[in-house]
């Protein structure tokens, strides 16, 4: 057993070191001076951090209940301690003196450094090299258990029945810990006792037969053994209990192979394939059979392999393995070919015609992969075709000509607006975009095929807003169907299915109604232009609708359709002063004016009438058109007196009686004329002013803009103008302020334009003179003066 010096060096807490003796330095100051607490802080950084006792597993319930049990002792003496003012440094038998024997290095407690007053240069010196060398060398040495020597058997079965009692009393702790189990019976096979090994690892597949990694080191235990029966008898177990764990297969086939029974191996491979494994497990086996020159095995392996797993990788590993390992063209072009037909709208077949492709340009034929990437961008979905479109452009690049390279451009851009329509399918404008791209292409089924799925993305509500981009979709398609491919009777259709689809009863469109009906007339189908155009202005009658209706009629000159249309139009729309205004205009144009005459007077009777005096001003003008100036002065009478006397009113009326007979002639009978109209003008002046009086603060400007207008006037006639007559009575612009008030009280004040007229400050002095003389009266008999 151990010695009394090493039990002393146990318990030794300082130990001797015999440092060399300084040199002495005579008269040569450091040139680099070094402090005393420089050299304490850096011997305390040095030091190797305090030791801390290592974490503890457990196991079982049993083993909790003791570390529960140990941790109460420890808080119950520390309180006892704090209770009785005892140092816990000087108990005898304390757990701390008991951790300082296993500690590995100690906390050293330096003093506070002193401040040094004296700063001249010690004469002897030291180093700050010995300082550190002599801290290191002063700490504890690690703590080492003392080797034990067994001097007999009867000694050496104590000891192992010591260790196996430990062994059993861990296991019996934590009997589902699998560790406890494999290092027993690690520790039974480095004693030799193999039978023993055997017992333990069995018992612990009894408890955990679930555990890999139990049957793996039980495998390698007999295998170190040289026990190849026992380990081939322990995987085989193995893979029966597991057979979905790939390492034990993994394990078993490497033994065989390792021991040259390949055979063995082979057989093993064919009952794991059995179990449908994973796609390595099934590239393992094919690299076994090429391991040992077997590639038809290989290739029939390979035949199952894309069977049970139905992939385009698989696929592409078979090409490559007849080009890499059989190097038959003719086999992996076979392979590519019969994954085509099989994978060709499966997922990921992006990937398959990438592969074909680059393997048909290995093989220098260029035309056969351009065909498998066309036929690849046909057949993928442009959502997955990102990949595809750059190889192909690239190979385009490399072995194009200018139309092929432009193809390939032109399927990058397909891609990004398939992109951008899979995001946003109610993106009109990517629509529109993408098809202007198609037809550039000039691909029919393509372009067809984009329209449709275009005008397929309805809007999802019945409002008009969210039509208005999507019906043009709708027009460009019928337009393409007449114009670029020929095909009227698709035209029609697409024409019809717009009809069909668009809510009338909410909202509709004048303009597909007017360019499905201008269709038929190219078709020369008048009758169907008419039925299309009859149905628009049954079920959604519209002002663009009519005009276009009437406008054809009249072009084909049915004037009795023309005039039934105008009749329907004024039945749909009887307060539109367009419609009255447009028919009476069509009558006069057929020289009918009795008619038209009749119609303004229909009109103009109309009390719901949206707006009376353009109508008015339509039939004034249409009667000075007929040169019946009797006829029109009537009118701006009737007009006065039937409505509102409104300022325009009065000025065309004014306008109309100075130009009613203005001709370029110097007769004296039109001077007179002139004199007379002149003199009628400036009567409806003065009727107009009297209308709008000074007095009244509501009419000074329309007073103020009837001069300006009368002053203008006297001015365009030229000599027999008389600007006497306005000037008197021209008002003065005056700015002034009013008080702006809210709600919530005054807001300030705000700047207008008033107008005060010379009859007005007439009034307002005699006020004044008259307000001055009633004040002189009231101070002159005041009592307060007496």
């Amino acid at each position: 057993m151990g010695s009394d010096k090493d039990a002393d060096d146990l318990t030794r807490k300082n130990k001797k070191i015999n440092l060399p003796k300084p040199t002495r330095v005579k008269n040569k100051p450091n040139p680099i001076q070094i402090t005393a607490e420089q050299i304490l802080l850096e011997a305390r950084e040095q030091l190797e951090p305090e030791f801390g006792p290592p974490k503890l597993k457990i196991a079982d319930p049993d083993e909790h209940a003791d570390n529960l049990l140990r941790e109460r002792k420890k808080f119950e003496d520390r309180i006892w301690r704090a209770r009785q003012n005892i140092n816990p440094q000087h108990t005898m038998g304390s757990d701390k003196d008991a951790d300082d024997l296993t500690r590995k290095n100690k906390k050293i407690n330096l003093p506070k450094p002193a401040r040094v007053k004296n700063k001249t240069p010690n004469p002897i010196q030291i180093t700050a090299e010995q300082i550190l060398r002599e801290a290191r060398e002063q700490q504890e040495p690690e703590f080492r258990p003392p080797k034990q020597k067994i001097a007999d058997p009867d000694e050496h079965a104590d000891n192992l029945l010591r260790e196996r009692k430990k062994f059993e009393d861990r296991i019996r702790r934590a009997r589902q810990n699998i560790s406890e189990w494999i290092k027993y019976a690690t520790w039974e096979d480095k004693q030799k006792d193999l039978i023993r090994a055997r017992s333990v690892l069995e018992r612990a597949v009894d408890v955990d037969y679930k555990n890999s990694t139990l049957w793996i080191k039980y495998a390698e235990m007999e295998m170190k053994n040289g026990k190849k029966d026992y380990a081939r008898n322990v995987l085989d177990r193995a893979v029966q209990y597991l057979p979905r764990v790939n390492q034990l297969w993994y394990k078993y086939v490497h033994m065989e192979e390792m021991i040259g029974n390949v055979a063995g191996a082979r057989q093993i491979y064919e009952r794991w394939m059995s179990w449908m494994p994973e796609k390595e497990d099934w590239l393992a086996f094919v690299k076994f059979e090429v391991r040992y020159n077997e590639v038809e095995r290989a290739r029939a392996i390979f035949e199952r392999y894309v069977q049970c797993h139905h992939g385009v990788e698989a696929w592409i590993r078979y090409a490559k393995f007849e080009v890499k390992i059989g190097g038959d063209v003719l086999r992996a072009r076979n392979v590519f070919e019969r994954a085509v037909e099989m994978l060709a709208d499966d997922e990921g077949s992006e990937k398959l015609f990438v592969a074909f492709a680059e393997f048909e340009e290995q093989c220098k034929n260029v035309d056969r992969a351009r065909c498998v990437y066309k036929f690849g961008l046909d057949h993928v979905p442009k959502t997955r075709a990102e990949d595809l479109v750059k190889k192909f452009v690239c190979f385009e690049k490399r072995y194009g000509d200018r139309e092929g390279i432009e193809d390939a451009i032109v399927g990058t851009r397909r891609f990004e607006y398939e992109d951008e329509v899979r995001k946003n399918p109610l993106n009109y404008d990517s629509w529109f975009d993408y098809i202007r791209l198609e037809e550039s292409a000039g691909n029919r089924e393509r372009i067809r095929e984009v329209y449709e799925r275009a005008i397929a993305n309805v809007p999802p509500a019945n409002e008009k807003r969210y039509w208005n981009r999507y019906i043009y979709l709708w027009i460009n398609y019928a337009l393409y169907e007449e114009l670029d491919t020929g095909d009227v009777e698709r035209a029609r259709e697409v024409y019809r299915e717009c009809l069909n689809l668009i809510p009338h009863k909410k909202f509709s469109f004048a303009k597909i109604w007017i360019l499905a009906a201008k269709f038929e007339i190219r078709q020369l189908n008048l009758t169907a232009a008419r039925s299309i155009l009859g149905n628009a202005i049954g079920k959604a009658p519209k002002l663009k609708i009519f005009k276009n209706y009437i406008k054809i009629e009249l072009q084909l000159g049915n004037i009795d359709r023309c005039r039934t249309l105008y009749h329907k139009y004024l039945l749909w729309n009887m307060q539109s002063f367009y419609a009255w205004i447009t028919y009476a205009e069509f009558e006069k144009s057929l020289g009918e004016t009795e008619r038209a005459r009749y119609l303004f007077e229909l009109a103009i009777s109309q009390q719901e009438l949206d707006n009376h005096d353009e109508m008015w001003k339509a039939y004034i003008d249409f009667e000075l058109s007929e040169f019946e100036f009797d006829r029109a002065r009537k009118l701006y009478e009737r007009q006065l007196d039937r409505m509102e006397q409104h300022l325009e009113v009065w000025i065309r009326y004014a306008k109309f009686e100075a130009e009613a007979l203005a001709k370029d002639d110097d007769d004296a009978g039109f001077r007179e004329e002139k004199k007379q109209s002149i003199k009628r003008a400036r009567r409806v002046f003065e009727r107009a002013l009297d209308y709008f009086p000074a007095s009244e603060p509501d009419k000074k400007e329309g007073r103020s803009r009837l001069l300006e207008e009368w002053l203008n006037m006297e001015a365009s006639f030229g000599n027999l103008g008389d600007f006497s007559l306005v000037q008197p009575m021209l008002p003065k612009k005056l700015k002034r302020r009013r008080q702006i008030e809210t709600e919530d009280g005054s807001a300030g004040y705000q700047e207008y334009i008033d107008y005060l007229f010379p009859e007005e400050s007439e009034k307002t002095n005699l006020k004044i003179l008259e307000a001055a003389y009633q004040w002189m009266k009231k101070r002159k008999f005041s009592p307060e003066d007496f």
